[in-house]
């Protein structure tokens, strides 16, 4: 059985984000780059089920849609355990584009089981991953907060409202993970670092595909205001900012 996890190359989530170009261009000067959370708890896991031998797992893959800039972070993939990695050459324009691309890197070599974090910390489009099983046809669970493989049938533990389902899914399948799937995030150790440099990381180039979307401008948020302290010996001025200016109350 072989697993294929998609990452995402994001911004650490302490970096400051800036913009250029009139607001049109994420400057990316100083900014620290990381896999996206999600995605490396997908991997986590995936690397968990490979580590135990009832699982059938012999193998797990990282892809990633991107250009050169982001091998430091697919290294990263490799040195936590990723077997190899695979990057498509190209600019990860929508999330239609990529889906595009993640599909035809299955199409070439099939997997069992594909794994999506549930959303990038930088777009938050919680997309990709139903775009990607419409794309190669294949069965999808959302919100995946665990998942087992149990004398060869693999189980899923959904999350409902007010509880949780359990699946059995036949393979390949995707499932969209959520936070649950791992309790943290694998940390690379030392020996993992030396290996990931000469783990095979296989670069192809992209397939003919339009994307669908396109960023205009960017804003930021509002700063927030500054925060008031209150004397505790004058509850009514708490009342009355809380009532006229917070208007809460």
């Amino acid at each position: 059985m072989k697993i294929l996890v998609c990452i995402s190359h994001v911004p650490d989530t302490t970096t400051k984000i800036k913009f250029t170009d009139n607001c049109t261009k994420l400057d990316l000067n100083g900014i620290q780059w990381i896999i996206n959370p999600w995605d490396e708890l997908s991997l986590t896991r995936a690397l968990e089920l490979k580590d135990d031998p009832s699982s059938g797992v012999k193998k797990v893959t990282v892809a990633h849609v991107g250009l050169a800039n982001s091998e430091p972070t697919i290294r990263k993939a490799l040195a936590i355990g990723a077997d190899d990695a695979i990057r498509v050459n190209a600019e990860p324009s929508d999330a239609y584009y990529v889906a595009a691309q993640l599909a035809s890197i299955v199409k070439n070599e099939p997997f069992d089981i594909i794994l999506c974090g549930i959303e990038s910390s930088d777009y938050n489009g919680s997309t990709v991953g139903g775009m990607l099983a419409e794309f190669l046809g294949y069965p999808s669970v959302s919100s995946v907060s665990a998942l087992k493989v149990e004398n060869g049938n693999v189980l899923i533990y959904h999350e409902i409202d007010g509880g949780k389902e359990i699946i059995s899914v036949p393979v390949p399948f995707i499932a969209v993970v959520q936070k649950g799937i791992a309790k943290e995030p694998r940390i690379a150790a030392m020996r993992g670092i030396m290996m990931a440099r000469t783990k095979p990381l296989k670069v192809v180039e992209a397939v003919s595909c339009a994307p669908l979307t396109q960023f205009l401008s960017y804003e930021l948020p509002r700063p927030r205001a500054v925060c008031k302290f209150i004397d505790p010996e004058n509850p009514g001025q708490l009342i009355e900012l809380l009532q006229n200016e917070a208007k809460i109350i």
